[in-house]
């Protein structure tokens, strides 16, 4: 799974959690259903955020989310999703985008890509993905060409970058393909006037996805002799984190603008969670949460009084949906196989307990508590800057 915009499960809590697991099932699913099993791989972070942003604008009404059967990905268990056009828009965004970047590792010879009969293959995926994407994109109403353009434009830009090269120059076609992804969602919605500030949000979304990506992959790129648009433009750390910061207060402005039905998730994850990515690129934030992740939850109170007199202790919370042996042996294997335990969350096959996979083992914590007044998120004193009360 890959995105900038990657929620702490522990600050989202349980209604938002719910919410962006809905989003990101959906997209999943509409990839499936619109594309073949195979298309799901490009289920992502980031392009979710079409569905959420889509919805948050809608009028609410029935069909904007169905019941999935068991997936082995929410440990064999139904759940509701988000289904719509808003999916489907995400579902466009995400082949015509992964297609591109499959085009561009294949030029750059990364990886196993540089063999022949590798890089065919991944010719002809790439090619598929393009067209499918395309075909979806025509079915909402959003021509996919602005992607396929800002992706071709890229290439050529890059290549006459060098010192002294304004590196917003370089993110230009990343902002553009964005800003029109960001305004379709307000067509699809029925509010044509949040195209505009949309579009800003979505222009200085892909200004902030350009950034972080250079700013993560500077070191590895600078080992292997791959383009990085900071080295090669001669742009400083401080200069990049100068630019993310502008973004992402530019963002909270953008959607001070636009009108929602509900931006609770929207809010969250484009004010607050996409500020907690900032950090973390820029190496600024620990997780208050990895202690217990890692370690278990600490131990109980050693003074606590005991003996005939004490109080009985809590009693344990209830669990959910206890399997037998042989049954969450099943669960579990197909669980290793579909690299959840690794990869995502999923639910214990015994005991049915939320657990996050080994390499999603929270990384982007910050110290917040409850009670924020409009997303309930974080406390006072967190720095937000978006007018929401925090």
């Amino acid at each position: 799974m890959f995105g900038i915009v990657r929620p702490c499960t522990h600050r989202l809590g349980e209604s938002l959690k719910t919410q962006w697991m809905a989003h990101l099932c959906g997209l999943c699913l509409a990839l499936r259903g619109d594309h073949g099993q195979f298309a799901r791989v490009v289920t992502n972070y980031d392009g979710l955020l079409i569905s959420v942003l889509t919805e948050a604008q809608a009028d609410r009404a029935t069909g904007w989310r169905r019941t999935a059967g068991p997936c082995p990905l929410r440990g064999m268990r139904s759940a509701s999703v988000a289904q719509g056009e808003g999916a489907r828009l995400a579902a466009a965004v995400s082949l015509v985008l992964a297609s591109a970047k499959m085009r561009d590792h294949m030029a750059d010879g990364d990886g196993l890509l540089a063999r022949r009969p590798v890089a065919l293959a991944a010719r002809r995926v790439a090619t598929n993905w393009g067209r499918a994407g395309a075909r979806t994109g025509s079915a909402v109403g959003f021509d996919t060409a602005v992607l396929v353009d800002a992706v071709d434009r890229q290439v050529g830009i890059e290549a006459l970058a060098g010192p002294g090269t304004p590196l917003l120059t370089v993110t230009e076609p990343t902002e553009t393909a964005t800003a029109a992804a960001f305004a379709h969602t307000a067509i699809l919605a029925g509010r044509p006037g949040n195209a505009e500030p949309l579009a800003e949000a979505g222009r200085l979304f892909g200004r902030l996805a350009h950034l972080l990506d250079a700013v993560e992959d500077r070191e590895t790129d600078a080992a292997s002799g791959a383009w990085n648009p900071l080295t090669a433009t001669g742009t400083s750390l401080p200069e990049a984190r100068r630019l993310a910061d502008d973004a992402l207060h530019g963002i909270r402005l953008a959607l001070q603008d636009a009108e929602f039905t509900d931006a609770k998730l929207a809010h969250v994850l484009l004010a607050h969670e996409l500020r907690n990515s900032v950090d973390r690129a820029f190496g600024t934030s620990s997780c208050s949460h990895r202690g217990a992740e890692l370690y278990g939850p600490p131990p109980g109170n050693p003074y606590a009084p005991s003996g005939p007199g004490a109080p009985p202790p809590p009693p344990e919370p209830p669990r959910r949906d206890r399997r037998g042996l042989l049954a969450g042996c099943a669960v579990w294997m197909g669980l290793a196989c579909t690299c959840q335990m690794c990869c995502c969350e999923y639910d214990d096959p015994w005991s049915g307990e939320r657990k996050e996979g080994i390499c999603r083992r929270c990384d982007n914590c910050d110290d917040c508590c409850d009670g924020c007044d409009c997303c309930g998120n974080c406390c006072d004193g967190c720095g937000c800057d978006c007018g929401c009360n925090c």
